[in-house]
């Protein structure tokens, strides 16, 4: 899809290792316009995500369930003075939509089974909206689905940001939970941090073993090592750990 839909893309990625995801929008509002599209992302369900985006911007997104989620935050974020930025979490399904074509197109068609949206508030005027969408096969959010994106929330959005505001983003998002982590244990050398983030990207053993240059051996004793340095006990307790709210960098 390109470089402008790769943030899409990333977010797929990194929170597909822990989540199903099926689709990921990300949509950007200012003022009383309609939005426009920042980016896009499919893992395989439908080659038509482009267009359904177009039709939600150009026909659809004044009956979207956010947009009064939007307008009470703004209302709430200028009553305490909008000192720091707010992060919404706004959920829908097909049910909740009383209009048929908007149903159809952005819900039925695609088999959506759920959509939660991460709606962000900036400069008390601008708003990104980042999209995650559950297939039927899926179904809803559940309350491990709903912990672990809550967990990843700031990161999502500092991260969209960026992209949005046309910074350069070379980091990934595990890149950026990486760079937590490090902070708080400055002990992890380079070659923990990158077995880390194999760790981060799912790969097995043999895996990191290859990307590293390592032997099976060695990955192995590289891994029980970070475990060690982190006190954990296993993959389950440092992906814990990273999706920790309280870690901070």
């Amino acid at each position: 899809m390109g470089n402008q839909h790769a943030v899409a893309e990333g977010l797929l990625n990194l929170l597909g290792e822990h989540l199903p995801l099926a689709q990921c929008t990300i949509f950007a509002y200012e003022g009383m316009r309609a939005p426009r599209i920042v980016a896009v992302g499919d893992r395989s369900r439908t080659q038509t995500l482009p267009d359904i985006a177009e039709a939600y911007v150009t026909r659809f997104y004044r009956l979207d369930g956010c947009m009064t989620a939007m307008r009470e935050e703004l209302a709430a974020a200028r009553k305490a003075g909008m000192q720091h930025p707010r992060i919404v979490m706004h959920r829908q399904t097909g049910s909740d939509i009383a209009h048929d074509e908007y149903r159809h197109v952005c819900y039925e068609r695609p088999q959506v089974a759920e959509r939660l949206a991460l709606l962000a508030l900036f400069e008390g005027r601008r708003w990104l909206s980042v999209n995650l969408y559950r297939g039927i096969e899926h179904g809803p959010f559940d309350a491990r689905a709903i912990d672990v994106v809550s967990a990843f929330a700031p990161l999502i959005v500092h991260a969209v940001r960026l992209h949005h505001t046309g910074q350069s983003v070379n980091q990934e998002l595990g890149d950026l939970l990486l760079a937590r982590l490090r902070a708080r244990h400055p002990q992890l050398t380079p070659r923990d941090c990158d077995v880390v983030r194999s760790l981060l990207d799912g790969q097995s053993t043999a895996a990191m073993a290859e990307r590293l240059g390592l032997t099976l051996a060695s990955a192995r004793t590289y891994v029980k090592r970070v475990y060690r340095k982190l006190g954990v006990s296993g993959q389950r307790d440092l992906m814990g750990m990273l999706l920790e709210p309280s870690l901070k960098g």
